[in-house]
């Protein structure tokens, strides 16, 4: 009987680790950085295990071979002081330490290097919309507690969900416009701070289309656990199309497609435009709103669900406490109504 209840919490342990998040970790990468970084999870994993299996079957040789028996009383030879040995148990861990060392300090030089393109363009083997073609350059501010992403090529910026093309190097320009955030995509990269008034900058990958989980992963208010993001990784026809779109979105594409949505636009540009920009008109204090209907989230972490929605607009501050966006309880019912139907039809991709 003790048997099994000691195998309960081992069965519920084992069972839990088949949950979780799809595209949400370092174990299954999907790109060449987050491989690279992966190698070196298992290259240390290995080794450990090595040192391990070794360790034990000393220990267990020892144990049995030098056990104490009934009226034994001899000493086992004392090694103290052995040249050969210490020379061996000093050679073996600096082996060890260089056999880690040396491809992680490679590895951190490759990623180190966001560079890309310049000896295509010195040698003329590729002509300057194929450079442009070889990486997108992203900004990527972090604010309590929201991300930004400009894309300066592009002229166009994006709020918690990051467009990328796939098979293109992403050259990641971190800043923090407050505290200290981290940058964390685990199925594509490694983690990296956004520090007030330093750049860092990083590059990653998608090597299939989908979408990445992102997160937070620097204590950085009351809400640090809601910071989360997306990268969504598509064609690169679709991710030109998307970023031209939210540069100087179609007219059809942001047309209210009712009275009702027509009166949501004037509530929204009398209550919002200051802080949140459609297209190229608005405040950047706030997320882009510009393809708000084709978000999977609202506010980083609920459903787009039009009850979420209004609940968000009445008392913000209910759901992500510390963040800067004001309640609006002021707005009547057939306002809120309106403003979330004019929500609803923003988007830059036909669907």
């Amino acid at each position: 009987m003790k048997f099994i209840w000691r195998l309960i919490p081992v069965s519920f342990i084992l069972l839990i680790t088949g949950c979780g998040v799809e595209n949400l970790s370092a174990l299954d990468p999907k790109g060449p950085v987050a491989e690279m970084q992966y190698s070196l999870i298992q290259l240390s994993l290995y080794i450990m295990i090595a040192v391990l299996v070794v360790v034990f079957a000393i220990y267990i040789f020892v144990l049995f071979k030098f056990r104490d028996k009934p009226g034994d009383t001899h000493i086992p030879k004392q090694v103290h002081g052995n040249r050969t040995l210490e020379i061996i148990w000093t050679t073996i861990p600096i082996i060890l330490l260089l056999m880690l060392a040396v491809p992680n300090v490679m590895d951190t030089f490759t990623l180190a290097d966001v560079g890309v393109g310049e000896e295509a363009e010195e040698s003329g083997e590729a002509d300057a919309e194929d450079a442009e073609r070889d990486h997108v350059r992203i900004e990527v501010t972090a604010n309590q507690f929201w991300w930004e992403f400009n894309y300066p090529d592009y002229d166009a910026t994006a709020g918690q969900e990051m467009y990328i093309p796939t098979d293109t190097r992403i050259i990641v320009e971190l800043q923090s416009s407050d505290v200290i955030h981290s940058f964390w995509v685990p199925a594509l990269a490694g983690k990296q701070d956004n520090i007030p008034g330093v750049q860092n900058d990083m590059w990653f990958e998608a090597s299939e289309e989908g979408v990445y989980q992102g997160k937070c992963t620097e204590l950085c208010g009351p809400s640090h656990w809601l910071m989360d993001f997306r990268v969504i990784a598509v064609d690169p026809e679709t991710f030109d199309t998307w970023a031209t779109n939210m540069s100087e979105p179609a007219e059809e594409l942001l047309e209210p497609e009712s009275e009702v949505a027509v009166d949501g636009r004037a509530v929204f540009e009398e209550s919002c435009i200051t802080c949140h920009a459609v297209g190229q008109d608005g405040g950047n204090i706030g997320p882009n709103l510009t393809n708000y209907s084709e978000r999977e989230v609202l506010a980083g972490f609920l459903d787009p669900t039009d009850e979420n929605l209004e609940a968000w607009i009445r008392n913000p501050q209910e759901y992500k406490p510390g963040n800067e966006m004001p309640s609006f309880d002021s707005l009547t019912d057939d306002e809120v109504t309106a403003l979330i139907e004019y929500m609803n039809t923003l988007k830059v991709l036909e669907n």
